[in-house]
């Protein structure tokens, strides 16, 4: 990989933030987007714009075209078996929202259980609650230990005859952890039981192939690997879509309407009722064909070496805690200080213009886990260079230096 060409790509990176050039390593967060995505977005407003699935004039087609070659490169990405089974969303918190309602609808009864896992992204927790208080379920907690890794075999000690869904995160985003899903996706399915991955922290960084995972749903946003805001995919295998209700109704999702009787229309677009984020899903189809171009397996190598060796460099600051020692796990470093808050940790770093996440990162039950109130978060994408690093370790120093008598 040619850093310095991917740097260039994205125009972001080319300034400076109080005096200082930009160290962008908030990227569990969002992606910076390069400029053959921001052209895209403004291709599409300035030649094609149009609603879909509605004219019969040329920007119409032509939107809904793009709109079609975006499902079909997404199916590809994830190597789904139709085009069926991929559903725009506004993103991976949509996503789970519309399964969980829709597989609350048709599959879960009072007293049915549903497994998650400690370390889910609160976007994977709060929508099977609010579904679990509206069906009268209750739902089960898939721990893990201190290094940041699920409990082995505790899975299997959960599932009783009333599980009908065990939902995990494929990355965690405050962790880095990499879970086993394969085996989890196995050991869900001897009993019988439909798994979702949230992949949102995983797509891209890990080549997913969801007939090899075998997963019956997964949840992707495309901010998080480089296209815009406000586009996500929710996967879906069809025999679980075809039974279950749609979400939202309106536009677009329907086949005829009457007072008396509305019927769907076919998948996937009876989860996508209304106007749907057409320009998103072209910034998508964009982002995609240049993650492609510059090989997946190349950017995870890259971000394996950058965590390798921001880690080395923190774990020599000394004084640091690291939350997520996991054995496999990305780009992503969560650590205090000690005696410092993580919110002083992140302004200092700010001033020196380093971009890190503080806080609880959407992870609450991780943080109680700990006992701590938050973090400070570096998250590396393709475009992170080690000399970044080194700024880092070089400002958490001199944070800690400020902030510890």
């Amino acid at each position: 990989m040619d850093i310095n060409k991917i740097r260039q790509d994205f125009p972001i990176l080319n300034q400076q933030i109080y005096g200082h050039p930009l160290v962008y390593l908030d990227n569990a967060a969002t992606t910076q987007k390069p400029q053959c995505v921001l052209d895209s977005i403004i291709r599409f407003y300035t030649t094609y714009n149009s609603n879909i699935h509605r004219g019969v004039h040329y920007l119409s087609e032509k939107a809904t075209e793009i709109y079609e070659q975006a499902r079909q490169k997404v199916m590809q990405f994830i190597n789904a078996k139709s085009r069926t089974e991929i559903v725009f969303t506004k993103g991976s918190t949509e996503a789970i929202n519309t399964l969980a309602f829709s597989f609350g609808q048709a599959y879960i009864t009072p007293g049915d259980e549903i497994i998650i896992s400690e370390m889910e992204h609160h976007s994977n927790i709060v929508p099977w609650q609010l579904m679990a208080g509206r069906r009268g379920a209750k739902i089960n907690v898939l721990p893990f230990d201190n290094n940041g890794e699920l409990v082995e075999g505790a899975l299997e000690r959960l599932i009783n005859e009333r599980t009908k869904i065990v939902c995990v995160t494929y990355v965690s985003n405050t962790l880095g952890t990499v879970n086993d899903i394969e085996k989890i996706i196995k050991t869900a399915h001897a009993h019988n039981i439909p798994v979702l991955v949230d992949a949102a922290q995983a797509i891209q960084h890990i080549k997913i192939d969801v007939q090899k995972l075998d997963c019956d749903f997964l949840a992707l946003s495309g901010h998080k690997i480089y296209a815009e805001t406000g586009i996500g995919v929710l996967y879906g295998k069809e025999k679980y879509l075809e039974e279950m209700p749609p979400y939202q109704g309106g536009g677009d999702m329907i086949k005829n309407v009457s007072f008396e009787l509305t019927t769907w229309a076919d998948l996937p677009l009876k989860f996508e009722a209304g106007t749907s984020n057409f320009v998103g899903a072209g910034s998508l189809l964009t982002a995609l064909e240049y993650v492609d171009t510059i090989g997946l397996d190349n950017i995870a190598a890259h971000e394996k070496q950058l965590l390798e060796y921001a880690t080395e460099k923190v774990d020599q600051i000394g004084g640091i805690t690291v939350y997520g020692r996991a054995k496999n796990k990305v780009s992503v470093l969560s650590f205090n200080i000690e005696g410092a808050h993580n919110y002083d940790v992140g302004m200092i770093l700010d001033k020196l213009g380093i971009a890190v996440r503080t806080g609880q990162h959407c992870t609450e039950p991780i943080m109680k886990h700990f006992g701590i109130p938050g973090t400070v978060r570096a998250s590396f994408a393709m475009y992170n260079t080690f000399e970044e690093i080194d700024k880092l370790a070089a400002g958490i120093e001199r944070a800690k230096k400020m902030l510890v008598c």
